[in-house]
This record gives C-alpha cells, structure tokens and sequence, in this order.
C-alpha cells in the first residue's frame, strides 16, 4: 500500500497551443526538480507515481498516442525526462483537475494513499484545480513550488498563496523534502 501518491500532471505536451512558449520557460527552470522528485518517488517504498494527462479532447488516444503527439511535438527536450514509465498508472482526463470524472480517486483510495504530491504544469491552472480536488477528497497535499510550471507568474504566485492558505497546501521544495 502506498501512503503518498506522485502526481505528474500534463507533462505530455506538443507544446503547440498560444501561450506555449512562455509555458515552456517555466518547465524548462522546473523540469530538473520535477525529474528529481519522480526519481526519489521511484526508491521510496511507500510511494505510488502516476501520470495524468490532457487528451486534448482525443478520446481515441491511448497513452502512446499522447506520447508520440508530445514527442513528435515542439519541445520534446521538455517531455522526455519525464515520460511515464510503462508500469506507473497513466490516466487521461478531459478538463483542468485531475480527478474530475477520471477514476484517480478511486485508484488513489485502493492504493490506501492519504498524501498527494503534485507536480507538473499549470501551477494557475490543473494544478490548483487538483489540488482543491484533493482537499475536498480530505487528502493531505503537497505542492512543491519549484516542481510545478507557470504562464502567468504572477497568477502561480496567487494561486499558490491561495493552495497554502484556503487548502493548507505544503509546498516545501524539492530540496527541502517535498516527498518526506
């Protein structure tokens, strides 16, 4: 049974939408902590990572087909590091929060998780829409601030006082043992 559950959240990404560049800044100052964050989530023993994605409204799409959709995208420097290993859950979902209508709660409550741990992007977006999500769902959560990419600084920075504040959020970094 795992205790804390590794979220990875929209890493999957062509990088082909309006605001992707600005997006793409941000992962690019955040993507070696998000590496090392599912790197230590891999030797914990109490820990479950899984990925959940955007299908970009493509129901048809299966986990490869996003993969190669990213790959094949503007930015794949940005999106190998943290492909989702073919024996961590993979999970696509339709709109911003990671549990609405996907069976991420479910698969989170068989595993005995009580601890959440989100990274990935958009902190002002699918981020804090999870992290309410979890909250109401009455799950401890963490959202280290230097794993999770923005577009809009200023709104991250909001949205992340609002996490910390309204949903008592722990956002200790990376480095400080987001995942202890």
């Amino acid at each position: 049974m795992a205790h804390t559950a590794l979220i990875v959240v929209d890493m999957l990404n062509p990088y082909d939408h309006e605001d992707a560049d600005k997006l793409a800044e941000s992962v690019e100052a955040q993507l070696p902590q998000m590496v090392e964050l599912r790197d230590r989530a891999a030797r914990a023993d109490d820990t479950l990572t899984l990925h959940v994605n955007d299908n970009y409204e493509r129901w048809d799409c299966v986990r490869e087909d996003l993969v190669r959709t990213a790959l094949d995208g503007r930015r794949p420097e940005l999106v190998e590091p943290l492909l989702p290993d073919k024996a961590a859950p993979f999970i696509a979902k339709g709109r911003h929060s990671i549990f609405y209508q996907t069976s991420v709660d479910h698969l989170l409550q068989v595993q005995g998780v009580e601890r959440v741990v989100l990274c990935g992007q958009v902190t002002e977006q699918c981020i804090q829409y999870s992290a309410l999500d979890a909250y109401m769902r009455g799950f401890e959560i963490s959202v280290p601030s230097d794993a999770v990419a923005h577009i809009e600084p200023d709104w991250a920075r909001a949205a992340l006082e609002m996490m910390a504040e309204n949903m008592h959020v722990d956002l200790t970094s990376v480095a400080d043992g987001a995942l202890t």
